[in-house]
């Protein structure tokens, strides 16, 4: 399976924005010694507006992969919730940086340990869920391939599904073509057997009647010459 784009940017987003806390850490230190933050004040600037940019990227296909139908609206709601998650780390990290740095220990516990202590906001305070509470990015990139590839092969199995209805249903409309063409058939041999059946019938009457006109007339003949025969008979 190719690579998702979206989360490979999003990858590199949580990668600028853990760079932009420890570089923001570092300027804390220089500041608390005494020593010039100007190139790490740059390096900060230039790390908050490449995070900028890449939330902006990841908003924008993420629009466009859910209008599109290229995910499913349960992935779009999981994405955006990533997305939200990565906007209030950049709002967090814009906060420290333009705010006074604190020790050196309380920063690295608060960036690292993902903890508020002493006060101080930490920038990548983040209430995770217990599926992924202590993954890395490597294993929240997997586990989000393995759900998007259980979606996908839910997906097949239905797409699978609906073709076989198709093809019954393509099957079932055959089958009835082929049943009306039978009762067409038969239709027309019981139309054509009705009018042979009556055509029969006015010629047994016509038979019948032509009988009737014979037998009459032998009759007759019968009678005229038994008269004959009673006139020519000698008397005695």
């Amino acid at each position: 399976m190719a690579p998702d784009p979206w989360l490979s940017l999003y990858d590199a987003a949580c990668q600028v924005a853990q760079e932009t806390a420890e570089r923001i850490q570092e300027r804390n230190r220089y500041q608390r010694n005494g020593e010039s933050s100007a190139k790490l004040n740059v390096v900060i600037r230039s790390l908050l507006q490449s995070l900028r940019e890449k939330i902006e990227q990841l908003k924008e296909l993420l629009l466009r992969a859910v209008s599109t139908r290229q995910i499913t609206q349960l992935e779009g709601d999981r994405r955006q919730n990533l997305v939200d998650d990565l906007l209030t780390r950049q709002k967090q990290l814009q906060a420290s940086y333009q705010s006074e740095g604190p020790g050196p220990d309380v920063t690295r516990s608060s960036l690292m340990s993902g903890g508020v202590k002493r006060g101080v906001s930490n920038p990548w305070l983040l209430e995770e869920s217990e599926e992924t509470r202590g993954l890395g990015f490597g294993d929240l990139r997997q586990q989000q391939r393995r759900i998007i590839e259980e979606q996908d092969a839910g997906l097949d199995a239905l797409s699978s599904i609906i073709s076989r209805q198709k093809q019954m249903g393509q099957e079932i409309g055959n089958e009835l073509d082929e049943q009306n063409e039978i009762i067409d058939d038969l239709t027309n041999l019981v139309e054509n057997t009705d009018d042979k059946v009556r055509s029969q019938t006015r010629h047994v009457k016509l038979v019948e009647k032509k009988s009737t006109s014979c037998g009459l007339l032998v009759v007759i003949v019968l009678l005229l010459i038994a008269i004959a025969v009673v006139a020519l008979w000698p008397t005695s």
